[in-house]
Protein backbone atom coordinates (compact mmCIF):
# COMPACT_ATOMS: atom_id res chain seq x y z
CA UNK A 1 0.00 0.00 0.00
CA UNK A 2 1.54 3.16 -1.03
CA UNK A 3 0.79 5.48 1.65
CA UNK A 4 3.64 7.86 0.36
CA UNK A 5 1.56 10.01 -2.79
CA UNK A 6 -2.04 10.22 -3.11
CA UNK A 7 -3.93 10.68 -6.22
CA UNK A 8 -6.19 13.49 -6.25
CA UNK A 9 -8.92 14.61 -8.86
CA UNK A 10 -7.75 18.37 -10.27
CA UNK A 11 -8.73 20.89 -12.77
CA UNK A 12 -5.83 22.89 -14.54
CA UNK A 13 -6.76 26.29 -15.68
CA UNK A 14 -4.46 28.06 -17.69
CA UNK A 15 -5.38 31.46 -18.99
CA UNK A 16 -6.66 32.06 -21.96
CA UNK A 17 -7.28 28.07 -22.53
CA UNK A 18 -10.58 25.83 -21.63
CA UNK A 19 -9.91 24.31 -17.98
CA UNK A 20 -8.47 20.72 -18.36
CA UNK A 21 -10.10 17.69 -15.89
CA UNK A 22 -7.37 15.42 -14.42
CA UNK A 23 -4.91 13.60 -11.31
CA UNK A 24 -2.20 14.75 -9.36
CA UNK A 25 -0.04 13.27 -6.86
CA UNK A 26 0.08 14.91 -3.08
CA UNK A 27 2.36 13.91 -0.75
CA UNK A 28 0.86 12.09 2.24
CA UNK A 29 0.27 14.01 5.01
CA UNK A 30 -0.89 12.05 8.22
CA UNK A 31 -0.46 12.28 12.15
CA UNK A 32 2.00 10.16 13.84
CA UNK A 33 1.65 9.73 17.49
CA UNK A 34 5.21 8.65 19.21
CA UNK A 35 4.90 7.12 22.24
CA UNK A 36 7.69 5.49 24.98
CA UNK A 37 7.04 2.69 26.95
CA UNK A 38 3.46 2.90 26.21
CA UNK A 39 3.16 6.58 27.47
CA UNK A 40 2.52 9.41 24.34
CA UNK A 41 5.19 11.76 24.09
CA UNK A 42 4.24 14.19 21.05
CA UNK A 43 1.79 13.74 17.46
CA UNK A 44 3.61 14.93 15.04
CA UNK A 45 2.16 15.51 10.72
CA UNK A 46 4.33 13.34 8.72
CA UNK A 47 5.01 11.85 5.18
CA UNK A 48 4.99 8.06 6.17
CA UNK A 49 7.61 6.21 5.70
CA UNK A 50 11.10 5.83 8.02
CA UNK A 51 8.88 6.19 10.91
CA UNK A 52 11.06 4.24 13.50
CA UNK A 53 14.00 6.64 12.08
CA UNK A 54 11.51 9.59 12.93
CA UNK A 55 10.82 8.35 16.21
CA UNK A 56 14.91 7.87 16.75
CA UNK A 57 15.62 11.23 15.64
CA UNK A 58 13.23 12.59 17.40
CA UNK A 59 14.50 10.99 20.67
CA UNK A 60 17.95 12.32 20.12
CA UNK A 61 16.47 15.63 19.27
CA UNK A 62 14.56 15.54 22.68
CA UNK A 63 17.36 15.19 24.64
CA UNK A 64 16.32 10.93 25.50
CA UNK A 65 18.68 9.24 23.60
CA UNK A 66 22.61 9.62 22.95
CA UNK A 67 23.74 6.58 21.38
CA UNK A 68 22.04 3.46 19.48
CA UNK A 69 21.95 0.99 22.22
CA UNK A 70 19.59 3.65 23.94
CA UNK A 71 17.34 2.69 21.17
CA UNK A 72 15.59 -0.88 22.08
CA UNK A 73 13.05 -1.55 19.77
CA UNK A 74 9.45 -0.18 18.05
CA UNK A 75 6.26 -1.24 17.09
CA UNK A 76 3.04 -0.36 15.74
CA UNK A 77 0.33 -0.37 17.88
CA UNK A 78 -3.68 0.38 17.47
CA UNK A 79 -5.26 4.05 17.34
CA UNK A 80 -8.18 4.87 19.64
CA UNK A 81 -10.56 4.62 16.58
CA UNK A 82 -11.70 0.94 16.62
CA UNK A 83 -9.01 -0.22 17.88
CA UNK A 84 -7.50 -0.32 14.41
CA UNK A 85 -4.02 -0.59 13.88
CA UNK A 86 -3.43 2.71 10.95
CA UNK A 87 0.58 2.90 11.76
CA UNK A 88 0.02 5.96 12.82
CA UNK A 89 0.62 4.86 16.21
CA UNK A 90 4.01 4.01 17.30
CA UNK A 91 5.42 3.04 20.59
CA UNK A 92 9.02 3.01 21.33
CA UNK A 93 11.06 0.98 24.05
CA UNK A 94 14.18 2.17 25.41
CA UNK A 95 17.17 0.61 25.90
CA UNK A 96 17.64 -0.89 29.65
CA UNK A 97 18.56 1.91 32.07
CA UNK A 98 17.90 4.59 29.87
CA UNK A 99 15.55 6.82 31.62
CA UNK A 100 12.36 7.33 30.39
CA UNK A 101 11.41 11.26 29.14
CA UNK A 102 10.34 13.44 31.71
CA UNK A 103 6.79 14.23 31.98
CA UNK A 104 7.92 18.26 31.25
CA UNK A 105 8.71 17.18 27.59
CA UNK A 106 5.17 15.84 26.64
CA UNK A 107 3.97 17.98 23.82
CA UNK A 108 0.81 19.06 24.83
CA UNK A 109 -0.19 20.35 20.65
CA UNK A 110 -0.25 18.35 17.99
CA UNK A 111 3.38 19.38 16.27
CA UNK A 112 2.21 20.44 12.85
CA UNK A 113 4.85 19.44 9.40
CA UNK A 114 5.87 23.49 9.73
CA UNK A 115 7.28 23.36 13.02
CA UNK A 116 8.51 21.05 14.93
CA UNK A 117 8.75 22.72 18.42
CA UNK A 118 5.45 24.05 18.99
CA UNK A 119 3.73 22.75 21.95
CA UNK A 120 6.69 23.54 24.58
CA UNK A 121 5.58 24.45 27.51
CA UNK A 122 8.09 27.40 28.06
CA UNK A 123 10.61 29.05 26.28
CA UNK A 124 13.37 27.50 28.09
CA UNK A 125 12.19 24.25 26.87
CA UNK A 126 13.36 25.09 23.26
CA UNK A 127 16.84 24.80 24.20
CA UNK A 128 18.11 21.56 25.05
CA UNK A 129 21.61 20.58 25.82
CA UNK A 130 23.59 18.35 23.97
CA UNK A 131 26.40 15.56 24.91
CA UNK A 132 28.20 16.37 22.18
CA UNK A 133 31.01 19.26 21.52
CA UNK A 134 30.85 20.04 18.31
CA UNK A 135 33.39 22.85 18.32
CA UNK A 136 36.20 20.45 18.74
CA UNK A 137 35.22 18.59 15.59
CA UNK A 138 38.67 19.20 13.31
CA UNK A 139 36.30 18.44 9.89
CA UNK A 140 37.52 20.30 7.13
CA UNK A 141 35.73 20.19 3.82
CA UNK A 142 36.24 22.20 0.48
CA UNK A 143 34.06 24.60 -1.20
CA UNK A 144 33.65 22.57 -4.45
CA UNK A 145 33.33 19.83 -2.87
CA UNK A 146 30.49 21.40 -0.91
CA UNK A 147 28.92 22.77 -4.37
CA UNK A 148 28.12 19.12 -5.39
CA UNK A 149 25.73 18.41 -2.54
CA UNK A 150 22.76 20.21 -3.48
CA UNK A 151 22.29 18.13 -7.05
CA UNK A 152 22.79 14.86 -5.29
CA UNK A 153 20.34 15.87 -2.68
CA UNK A 154 17.91 16.97 -5.56
CA UNK A 155 18.51 13.88 -7.58
CA UNK A 156 17.97 11.81 -4.62
CA UNK A 157 14.05 13.18 -3.84
CA UNK A 158 12.05 10.45 -5.50
CA UNK A 159 9.23 12.08 -3.92
CA UNK A 160 9.53 15.65 -4.70
CA UNK A 161 10.00 14.40 -8.20
CA UNK A 162 6.17 13.21 -8.29
CA UNK A 163 4.64 15.63 -5.88
CA UNK A 164 7.20 19.13 -5.69
CA UNK A 165 5.66 19.31 -2.68
CA UNK A 166 8.14 17.73 0.20
CA UNK A 167 11.66 18.49 2.23
CA UNK A 168 14.34 16.85 1.95
CA UNK A 169 17.57 15.98 4.35
CA UNK A 170 20.79 14.56 3.42
CA UNK A 171 23.98 13.77 5.34
CA UNK A 172 27.44 13.58 3.66
CA UNK A 173 30.53 12.49 4.64
CA UNK A 174 32.57 15.64 4.08
CA UNK A 175 36.02 14.01 3.10
CA UNK A 176 34.47 11.83 0.52
CA UNK A 177 31.21 14.01 -0.41
CA UNK A 178 29.38 10.45 -0.46
CA UNK A 179 25.63 10.84 0.69
CA UNK A 180 25.10 8.44 3.58
CA UNK A 181 21.44 8.80 3.29
CA UNK A 182 18.27 10.96 2.01
CA UNK A 183 15.13 11.16 3.85
CA UNK A 184 12.17 13.06 2.45
CA UNK A 185 9.14 14.65 4.83
CA UNK A 186 6.23 17.25 4.02
CA UNK A 187 7.92 19.14 7.48
CA UNK A 188 11.43 19.89 6.95
CA UNK A 189 12.56 19.02 11.26
CA UNK A 190 10.64 15.31 10.52
CA UNK A 191 13.21 14.99 7.61
CA UNK A 192 16.38 15.86 9.62
CA UNK A 193 14.90 14.31 12.50
CA UNK A 194 14.51 11.02 9.73
CA UNK A 195 18.44 11.23 8.69
CA UNK A 196 19.19 10.99 12.38
CA UNK A 197 17.09 7.84 13.49
CA UNK A 198 19.11 6.23 10.56
CA UNK A 199 22.39 7.17 12.40
CA UNK A 200 20.75 5.99 15.63
CA UNK A 201 20.10 2.60 14.26
CA UNK A 202 23.61 2.33 12.50
CA UNK A 203 25.08 3.45 15.94
CA UNK A 204 27.11 6.11 14.51
CA UNK A 205 26.66 8.49 16.63
CA UNK A 206 27.92 11.62 17.61
CA UNK A 207 27.82 12.12 13.61
CA UNK A 208 31.64 13.87 13.14
CA UNK A 209 32.87 15.07 10.37
CA UNK A 210 29.40 14.99 8.26
CA UNK A 211 27.58 17.94 7.05
CA UNK A 212 23.40 18.01 7.15
CA UNK A 213 22.18 19.35 4.04
CA UNK A 214 18.59 20.69 3.92
CA UNK A 215 16.47 21.81 1.02
CA UNK A 216 14.56 24.09 2.63
CA UNK A 217 15.90 27.47 5.06
CA UNK A 218 17.88 26.54 8.00
CA UNK A 219 15.74 27.37 10.73
CA UNK A 220 17.02 27.54 14.86
CA UNK A 221 14.95 24.27 15.14
CA UNK A 222 17.30 22.62 12.45
CA UNK A 223 20.62 23.72 13.78
CA UNK A 224 19.93 22.78 17.41
CA UNK A 225 19.11 19.00 15.72
CA UNK A 226 22.03 19.06 13.87
CA UNK A 227 24.14 19.72 17.48
CA UNK A 228 21.73 17.38 19.43
CA UNK A 229 23.48 14.46 16.79
CA UNK A 230 27.01 15.91 16.78
CA UNK A 231 27.08 17.74 13.17
CA UNK A 232 29.14 20.20 12.75
CA UNK A 233 28.28 21.67 9.71
CA UNK A 234 24.90 22.35 8.35
CA UNK A 235 24.37 23.56 4.92
CA UNK A 236 20.68 25.01 3.25
CA UNK A 237 19.06 25.85 -0.16
CA UNK A 238 17.89 28.98 1.51
CA UNK A 239 18.71 31.25 4.23
CA UNK A 240 18.86 31.00 8.19
CA UNK A 241 17.15 32.63 10.59
CA UNK A 242 18.75 35.07 12.92
CA UNK A 243 18.84 32.85 15.69
CA UNK A 244 20.28 30.17 13.69
CA UNK A 245 23.09 32.14 13.04
CA UNK A 246 23.62 32.86 16.37
CA UNK A 247 23.14 29.88 17.59
CA UNK A 248 25.98 28.46 15.20
CA UNK A 249 28.52 30.76 16.89
CA UNK A 250 27.57 30.21 20.27
CA UNK A 251 27.75 26.21 19.79
CA UNK A 252 30.70 26.21 17.44
CA UNK A 253 28.59 25.16 14.35
CA UNK A 254 29.05 25.68 10.30
CA UNK A 255 26.63 27.70 8.75
CA UNK A 256 25.69 28.09 5.07
CA UNK A 257 23.03 29.13 3.49
CA UNK A 258 22.07 30.06 0.38
CA UNK A 259 23.79 26.59 -1.25
CA UNK A 260 23.41 26.95 -5.34
CA UNK A 261 25.25 26.75 -8.09
CA UNK A 262 28.89 27.63 -7.46
CA UNK A 263 28.03 30.34 -4.52
CA UNK A 264 26.93 30.12 -1.08
CA UNK A 265 27.11 32.37 1.84
CA UNK A 266 28.63 31.38 5.23
CA UNK A 267 27.26 32.47 8.36
CA UNK A 268 29.27 30.80 10.85
CA UNK A 269 32.43 28.39 10.88
CA UNK A 270 34.31 29.66 7.97
CA UNK A 271 37.44 28.00 9.29
CA UNK A 272 35.95 24.87 8.79
CA UNK A 273 35.32 25.60 4.51
CA UNK A 274 38.69 25.40 2.39
CA UNK A 275 39.86 26.16 -1.09
CA UNK A 276 41.15 22.97 -2.46
CA UNK A 277 42.76 25.03 -5.79
CA UNK A 278 44.72 27.36 -2.44
CA UNK A 279 45.95 24.36 -0.77
CA UNK A 280 47.49 22.98 -3.98
CA UNK A 281 48.89 25.98 -4.81
CA UNK A 282 50.53 26.36 -1.52
CA UNK A 283 51.65 22.86 -1.70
Amino acid sequence: MNRITARRKITRITVGAQPLAGEDLLAVEEPLEIRVNGRRLAVTMRTPGNDIDLAAGFLVSEGVITQGDDFNSARYCAGAIDGVNTYNVLDVTLGAGVAPPERSLERSLITNSSCGLCGKESIDAVRTKSVFEIADDAVRVTAELLTTFPDKLRAGQNVFEKTGGIHAAGLFDAASGEMLVLREDVGRHNAVDKVIGWAVKENRLPLTGTVLMVSSRASFELTQKALMAGIPVLAAVSAPSSLAAEFAVEVGMTLVGFLRGNSMVVYAGGDRIIDAHSDEQAA
